[in-house]
């Protein structure tokens, strides 16, 4: 059965001597060590130490606020990839920050290339990627993580947007277990047929073989990113369903030039991204 965590379950809680970590995703909620998710709240101006055993690779989101992470300014537009073993210091500027911290033990058996993975911290400035839109539906997507991104076939990643009244077809996946992190707006998880109402906070679990779909039947944009571990998976559709494909639309998410081209593809067709 998929994992729901509430946004509302997790406590509000003030940092403790600098930081304060929630625990989303453990072995104990999802039952193996496919991934671990935390999200960390660091007060301003106070330092983590971000240090990941020498197997796992991971990346680092920001959802709000900002610092420098290993001298590198960090920002909620950007995405950070973390290599083999990595160690550093995240330090919040003038604001509380929060943060989503993944890490993927074992990274190895997810890709075999794992050492050929950039050694040092990588950052993207998702913003630049190009906006995709489905070719069915109104939905919208923009790659947070794929192997041209990342170095790594171990994780990827995307934001999809939902617009008031957008839905998506019944799927399930095979080869991979991925999560959804509500950034805003609510929508509707159709887990099985049955429904599950996600606001922003929240997040769901899905392993292999789970159909699911969302529909948002709110008045606002409902908005998540979600990551596969590993990338690699194949997407099965439910009878009747149309193949979920994207089109180019030649911008980014503030109507500029994006950072490169991605062509027609359908989901899961990750070769070139």
């Amino acid at each position: 059965m998929p994992v729901i965590v509430s946004g509302k379950e997790i406590a509000a809680l003030e940092p403790e001597n600098g930081f304060q970590v929630s625990a989303l995703l453990t072995p104990d909620v999802i039952g193996n060590d496919q991934i671990s998710l935390d999200k960390v709240t660091i007060a301003p101006g106070a330092a983590y130490d971000l240090a990941l055993d020498p197997d796992m690779v991971g990346w680092v989101q920001v959802l709000s606020g900002g610092g420098v992470l290993a001298e590198q300014d960090t920002t909620p537009d950007m995405i950070s990839y973390l290599p083999l073993g990595f160690a550093g210091v995240f330090t919040a500027g003038d604001e509380k920050t929060d943060l989503l911290l993944a890490r993927v033990p074992d990274a190895a058996r997810f890709d075999p290339d794992i050492a050929e993975m950039p050694n040092e911290l990588r950052q993207v400035d998702w913003t630049r990627e190009p906006v995709l839109e489905s070719e069915h539906d109104a939905r919208s997507r923009i790659y947070m993580a794929t192997p041209a991104l990342a170095g790594t076939h171990a994780f990827k990643g995307e934001m999809i947007s939902y617009p008031p009244g957008a839905s998506a077809p019944e799927h399930h996946h095979v080869g991979a277990e991925h999560f959804q992190y509500v950034i805003s707006g609510r929508g509707t998880a159709l887990l099985d047929g049955t429904g599950h109402v996600l606001e922003a906070g929240d997040l769901l679990y899905n392993y292999e073989h789970e159909p699911h779909a969302f529909i948002n039947q709110s008045d606002e944009k409902f908005v998540f990113v979600e990551f596969f571990v590993p990338g690699p998976c194949e997407t099965i559709w439910s009878p009747g369903a149309n193949v979920c494909a994207w089109l180019p639309t030649g911008v980014d998410s503030a109507g500029r030039a994006p950072s490169r081209e991605i062509g027609y593809h359908v989901h899961g067709q990750d070769d070139g991204l």
